[in-house]
């Protein structure tokens, strides 16, 4: 190979590639997606004129657009805060608000559930021990027993940190678990949440019979709004990555699935996140029970209004007033 006809073959790439690097960000944004590609043949260019000791100036010329390149490529793996925006204030709630078919079955499901075996076991206190068993029904109980030793002794600092990581582990093991269950066409992830709907409804039942409401509820009220949310979206985005699994309507099962991902990935991505912030409540704030119930119901009520607001109306389209 000659010089000549190297430069003749790849010259009209140099020019494109440096004025994509040095055309300003809308120049960049129009050729972004081909941009790894051409970093890559442009490095090869590189090493071909320094392996035939080509002319100095044209091997310093692409060594400058490399490094140039680099530090363009590198720079733009970082996880940048805006992108984090995006996805709290657009993506994941546009997530949620396309898939709200599949939403309101989640929801209809879970609270459904609950609700009927709650009153079943207002209505027939015995069904609380045949669904819990006694030992568990007895725990529950003194969770919320405002005489025992856990509302006595009121919790310090650390041990709110501690409870904090315990919280997360539970909470992000329990999401991941309904999401994973969708690998069964989808009906693990309904399992999974029809059993938590169940021992939920039945416990908050048996608390109600046993004279504990009055410390349950503020307890709850506050990080459920995220905690109980997060959990159902999780059971969605396994019920519809499972269900693209199986039944892939005419396209490869791959395809399939990358299409089932664009919707169940942030749907589990918000989740976890949701059950961060739901840990939060509980351990520094939930299980404060010194603060006056009027407070914690408040809270607990500005919570959900947030949420549902959230959903119904972050990342909408606004068109701007002329």
């Amino acid at each position: 190979m000659t010089q000549q006809s190297f430069i003749n073959r790849r010259e009209i790439f140099w020019d494109n590639f440096e004025k994509m690097i040095r055309g300003g960000k809308n120049e960049f944004k129009k050729q972004a997606v081909s941009f790894p590609k051409s970093y890559r043949e442009l490095t090869q260019d590189l090493n071909t004129a320094r392996a035939h000791s080509f002319d100095p100036s044209i091997i310093d010329r692409l060594n400058t657009l490399v490094l140039e390149g680099n530090q363009i490529l590198y720079s733009n793996r970082s996880f940048p805060l805006k992108a984090a925006a995006n996805f709290i204030l657009k993506t994941f709630p546009t997530a949620v608000r396309a898939g709200w078919r599949s939403l309101g079955i989640m929801l209809l499901i879970f609270y459904g559930i609950g609700a009927f075996v709650f009153f079943l076991c207002i209505r027939f206190p015995e069904a609380a021990y045949e669904i819990m068993g006694e030992d568990q029904a007895w725990n529950i109980e003194q969770m919320y027993n405002p005489e025992s030793y856990y509302y006595l002794n009121p919790r310090n600092v650390s041990s709110d940190a501690d409870m904090f990581g315990f919280y997360i582990y539970n909470n992000i093991s329990l999401a991941f678990q309904t999401f994973a269950g969708g690998i069964l066409a989808g009906f693990g992830s309904l399992v999974i949440l029809m059993f938590n709907a169940v021992f939920l409804g039945a416990a908050a039942g048996h608390i109600v019979n046993s004279g504990y409401g009055r410390t349950f509820f503020p307890f709850i009220i506050a990080h459920s709004a995220f905690e109980l949310t997060a959990i159902i979206l999780s059971a969605q985005a396994g019920l519809l990555l499972g269900y693209r699994l199986f039944f892939t309507r005419g396209l490869t099962r791959a395809a399939s699935l990358k299409q089932a991902g664009k919707t169940a990935l942030p749907l589990i991505s918000g989740s976890a996140l949701m059950l961060f912030i739901a840990a939060c409540i509980e351990a520094f704030w939930s299980s404060h029970h010194d603060f006056p119930p009027v407070l914690r119901y408040g809270s607990g009520i500005f919570c959900w209004a947030l949420v549902l607001f959230y959903f119904l109306f972050a990342g909408k389209n606004r068109n701007k007033v002329k």
